[in-house]
C-alpha cells in the first residue's frame, strides 16, 4: 500500500478521492504505467535467468539496464503516453495532426529510447505530412499499445465506433497493422472496464474475446518468458501475469522478471492493474522513486482526460 511521501500524490489524496473511486483508479492507471515502465526498463532485453543472476528477484527501482537510466527514470512508453495525452487535451480529442506533431516534438527532444517503427512513422509524417503510415502486415509491434492509456481515459463512455476510431487514429501514425489494432483496442477496453467495473472476471471475458477473434493471442497453455516487441508476445505475457496474481505489486514483479521487452510489458500491465486495483495498491517506494515532474504530469492528465470523457462530462 502507498506510504504517501510525494507532494503531488499527497495533494491528490487530500482531495478526498477514495481508493475505489473512479479518479483513484485513473490515477492508478497512469502511475501504474509509469512505475511499470521504470521498473521494467532495468531488466529490458535480459532473460529470466540473467535477471535472477544479477538481481535475484527484481522488485525495486534501481535504474541502470542497457539504457543506463537513473533510478526511477521512465522511457518512451510513459513519455509518448504523456505526449499523446497533451495532444488530446489540446485538441479536445484524438486529432491525428495534433498527435503526430506532438510525437515529432517529442522525438526532436532526443528521448532516451525510441523504437524503430515509431521513428519511421514520425519521419514519414515529417517528410509527407501524412498521419497514417502504409498498412504493414509485418508491423505488429507494441509501440501504439504501450501509449494507449490517454485514449482509454478520454473516451471512457464513448460508443464503440468512437473508441475504435480514436485508437486507430493514434496508432496508425506509427503502426498500421490489423493484429496490433485488435490487441491495442482490447487493452483500451480492459482499462475502461477496470475503471468502471473493477472486476477481474470482466477483464478475462475481454481477453477471451480477443483470443476468439484471433487465436494467435491464446495465452493460457504455456508460460511465456522473454517476450519480444511483437504485440502478441507482449500481451500474452501481460495477461498471464495479470491473471496469475491478485494484487498490483505481485503482477508487476511477475511480468518484469520475465525479461524481454520488460519496460513495455511493465507499462501495459501497470496501466491495467493500476486501473483495476487503484492508486492505493501501488507501492510507495515505486512512486517516490519517479521524477516529480512525471508524477505531477501523470496525475494531472489522469484527471483532465477523465473530465474530457463522455462518461464524466458534468459529473466528474
Amino acid at each position: 500500500m502507498i506510504q504517501v511521501t510525494d507532494i503531488a500524490l499527497t495533494s491528490f489524496l487530500a482531495q478526498g478521492y477514495g481508493e475505489n473511486s473512479l479518479k483513484s483508479r485513473a490515477a492508478g492507471a497512469y502511475l501504474g504505467l509509469a512505475v511499470g515502465d521504470a521498473l521494467g526498463a532495468t531488466v529490458e532485453f535480459l532473460t529470466p535467468g540473467e535477471i535472477r543472476e544479477r538481481y535475484g528477484e527484481h522488485r525495486d527501482m534501481c535504474g541502470g539496464g542497457w539504457l543506463r537510466l537513473r533510478k526511477g527514470q521512465v522511457t518512451d512508453d510513459t513519455e509518448m503516453s504523456l505526449a499523446l495525452g497533451r495532444s488530446i487535451l489540446d485538441a479536445g480529442g484524438v486529432d491525428p495532426e495534433t498527435v503526430a506533431e506532438a510525437f515529432s516534438v517529442w522525438m526532436r527532444n532526443k528521448p532516451v529510447d525510441i523504437g524503430h517503427t515509431v521513428r519511421r512513422g514520425i519521419v514519414h509524417y515529417r517528410q509527407t505530412g501524412e498521419t497514417q503510415v502504409p498498412e504493414d502486415d509485418y508491423g505488429a509491434g507494441n509501440g501504439a499499445c504501450m501509449r494507449c492509456l490517454p485514449v482509454a481515459l478520454a473516451y471512457l463512455g464513448a460508443d464503440e465506433i468512437a473508441v475504435t476510431r480514436a485508437s486507430q487514429l493514434q496508432s496508425h501514425i506509427t503502426h498500421n497493422n490489423a493484429l496490433a489494432d485488435l490487441g491495442t483496442l482490447t487493452v483500451i477496453r480492459m482499462v475502461q472496464s477496470a475503471l468502471l467495473i473493477g472486476e477481474r472476471k470482466e477483464l478475462k471475458h475481454l481477453t477471451d474475446d480477443l483470443v476468439a477473434a484471433d487465436g494467435k493471442y491464446a495465452y493460457e497453455n504455456k508460460r511465456m518468458d522473454s517476450p519480444s516487441g511483437y504485440i502478441v508476445d507482449t500481451l500474452r505475457v501481460v495477461f498471464q501475469s495479470l491473471f496469475a496474481t491478485g494484487d498490483f505489486e505481485s503482477a508487476l514483479v511477475d511480468v518484469v522478471n520475465r525479461g524481454g521487452d520488460a519496460d513495455s510489458t511493465g507499462a501495459i500491465l501497470g496501466m491495467i492493474a493500476g486501473a483495476l486495483y487503484g492508486v492505493g495498491s501501488i507501492p510507495g517506494r515505486w512512486i517516490s522513486a519517479l521524477d516529480e515532474d512525471i508524477t505531477n504530469a501523470a496525475l494531472e492528465q489522469a484527471q483532465s482526460l477523465l473530465h474530457l470523457s463522455p462518461f464524466c462530462r458534468g459529473i466528474c
